[in-house]
């Protein structure tokens, strides 16, 4: 194994807790019927990979929600079950996030949208902090931001490249496997974050 130089992180289930079982759950009471159908950890339909690749927005999101469920839901009803899934930040992560910085040269590639963004911007800084979720990260690349989402082979590329990383030496570390797999088809070293597991507990 090639030394490690760079690590990027995921997410949710990484650094965020998440819950996709709230968000189907709140969905199904809403009256969205197989919404696992739409969007779960492994897959997504259409509209949820368009909303997270930055293709659609907010609004046009809600009316097409609404056209493909045959429901009359409010944009807040949308945006209250949609964020249900997103808990709160792992505080002893983000802590060895700050003791790893030194070592390596850090990143962080998430699937979100801009509905989550702000939500868990929100949750981050609901608790007094000496300074933004970003500044953990040399870079930080979000997928409603690039057009692009994982498992696509290009958004990792786009990570290499942009920032001058051989993929031997980069270390990826997400929770689904999906993701993984694509990314050590590519020569990226990986981490697969099974549930109950912390990046505090990986040995790095």
């Amino acid at each position: 194994m090639q030394k490690i130089e760079a690590i990027i992180f995921d997410l949710g289930g990484v650094i965020l807790d998440i819950d996709y079982n709230l968000t189907r759950n709140a969905f199904e009471k809403l009256g969205a019927k197989d919404f696992n159908e739409m969007y779960s950890q492994a897959e997504a339909d259409k509209l949820f990979k368009d909303l997270e690749k930055g293709y659609i927005n907010e609004a046009d999101f809600y009316s097409e929600f609404n056209k493909c469920t045959r429901l009359s839901l409010t944009p807040h009803q949308i945006s209250e079950a949609w964020n249900a899934m997103l808990l709160t930040f792992r505080e002893k992560s983000l802590l060895f996030l700050k003791e790893i910085k030194s070592r390596y040269r850090l990143f962080l590639l998430s699937n979100t949208n801009a509905i989550h963004y702000y939500k868990f911007d929100k949750i981050y800084n609901q608790s007094k902090r000496a300074h933004s979720f970003e500044e953990y990260f040399e870079r930080v690349y979000y997928s409603f931001e690039m057009g692009k989402r994982k498992p696509d082979d290009e958004i990792y590329r786009h990570v290499l490249e942009e920032n001058n990383l051989l993929a031997a030496s980069t270390l990826f570390i997400d929770d689904s496997l999906q993701n993984v797999d694509a990314a050590k088809n590519l020569g990226i070293q990986i981490i697969h974050l099974k549930p109950g597991i912390n990046i505090e507990n990986t040995g790095l």
